[in-house]
């Protein structure tokens, strides 16, 4: 078998790579978890300055490794440099505070003395998607290994080089031999890797589909699982709205990975009383963002990854048309090679499109209008998907109040686009997933919360 990475601006074979046998796989896993029997027991202090090790080396490397992904699946370099130098910070705020993050905590009971200890599971699997190759690697890899676990990585298959480049920024920078590997393997795998013995527990980012199927298997070994899955992230634009600011961020955030990301805007839930003047100001924005070749550092919008996800893309697009959207820019494929799909905008999106009902996983925006602010949030909240949200209102008091109390994701954001931080807790709710990444919450999922108790 073979993984081959295909450049999604031509077309053009990148790279062929010879897929992992089982055995050699099942060895690898063997070889991770010798390396995890002595790195359980090394001091944070020296796990800290192996990954500060890392960060720098991603810093050095960043435009190299931009221009992979950009080959690998089409992300512009500028938005390639920003990802390396997120991975570089990720990896330095997990080295400056894992061990207290993790340090034993105290509880008064009636024994002389209890505590509470997070100690590392052992080899965890993670199974990562091609959106965000590198960012969605290290944002699970950094608090993984500062927790003392170690890794094994499925990467998706159109981005095995980006898989590879990986494990030799830990193996160069110092980080113990076979503590993280990366397998080239498909998907077909998946499920033996998950039931082997040395395997502990495994995180997936991807479909809900795929989560499903990871939950199952997981589930069948007593195995631990974080997923995060796919999103419709309703972004609610309210009657006191600033509305160039919002068309601004909204734009942003629909086109940020060419519109590949789970957290991307989808939803436009608009307001009656503003939404003949919101519109132009969002189809202008979402215009000037500039779609071309993502080796040229103005581009913004590159192609999506594969040709077949925009096949997928522009059906989603044409059954909304055809039950009633309507096209204010783009939504037609463009001639050529590549698989380049424009900055586009739907509106009269209603529930029973494609564009309210599923994720659209590409540049298309669509606009929901809805009468008032009690219907966009009933609306905000009628999806099977519970990623992220946002709602734009001058009101911020009022903001804060919708997005803490009647928004049903796991992220909501005020008068700005939903984003991943290093410092906070990242994941969602219902169809996209459970567990949760990044911050103290995320670097907890993976470790044996054990009690202690002394009479």
């Amino acid at each position: 078998m073979k993984i081959e990475a295909i450049n999604p601006s031509d077309g053009r074979l990148v790279q062929v790579y010879a897929e992992m046998t089982p055995e050699v796989v099942s060895a690898r896993i063997d070889a991770t978890h010798a390396a995890w029997l002595a790195w359980r027991t090394t001091p944070f202090t020296e796990r800290a300055a192996l990954m500060r090790a890392a960060a720098a080396l991603l810093r050095k490397r960043a435009p190299a490794y931009a221009v992979l992904m950009a080959r690998e699946m089409g992300k512009p370099v500028q938005a390639g440099v920003a990802e390396i130098l997120k991975c570089a910070a990720v990896c330095e705020y997990y080295a400056e505070r894992a061990e207290g993050m993790l340090a034993p905590e105290s509880v008064a009971t009636d024994a002389a003395r209890s505590l509470v200890m997070f100690q590392p599971l052992g080899v965890i699997l993670a199974v990562m998607p091609w959106n965000f190759p590198f960012w969605q690697v290290f944002r699970f890899a950094a608090p993984t290994l500062m927790a003392g676990n170690a890794a094994v990585l499925k990467h998706a298959s159109n981005v095995p080089g980006c898989g590879l480049a990986i494990g030799s920024v830990f193996r160069d920078a110092g980080f113990p031999e076979h503590l993280f590997q990366s397998l080239l393997i498909g998907g077909a795998q998946v499920d033996a890797v998950i039931a082997h013995p040395r395997v502990a527990a495994a995180t997936l980012t991807g479909s809900t589909e795929a989560g499903r199927a990871v939950a199952r298997q997981a589930g069948a070994h007593l195995k631990k699982t974080v997923l995060e899955l796919g999103g419709s992230d309703p972004y609610l634009i309210l009657e006191d709205a600033d509305l160039e600011a919002a068309a601004d961020t909204c734009a942003t955030s629909r086109l940020i990975n060419s519109g590949q990301s789970c957290i991307a805007a989808k939803r436009f839930i608009v307001v009656d009383h503003i939404r003949a003047a919101f519109e132009p100001l969002f189809v202008e924005s979402m215009r000037r963002r500039r779609m071309g070749d993502p080796l040229q550092p103005d581009t913004v919008v590159g192609p999506l990854a594969r040709r077949d996800l925009r096949d997928d893309l522009q059906r989603q697009v044409q059954q909304s048309i055809d039950l009633g959207a309507r096209v204010l820019l783009g939504c037609e494929v463009p001639k050529g090679a590549g698989a380049y799909y424009p900055p586009s905008v739907l509106t009269d999106v209603r529930p029973g499109m494609p564009a309210c009902d599923e994720e659209l996983f590409g540049p298309v925006a669509a606009i929901i209008p809805v009468p008032d602010e009690v219907a966009a949030i009933r609306m905000a909240n009628a999806s099977r998907f519970g990623l992220g949200a946002a709602v734009f209102t001058r009101d911020v008091a009022r903001g804060e109040q919708l997005a803490a109390e009647q928004l049903e994701a796991g992220s909501c954001f005020v008068n700005a686009f939903v984003k991943s931080d290093p410092r906070l807790p990242f994941g969602g709710i219902k169809d996209s997933g459970y567990g949760r990444e990044l911050g103290a919450y995320g670097i907890k999922e993976f470790v044996n919360i054990k009690t202690i108790y002394v009479a």
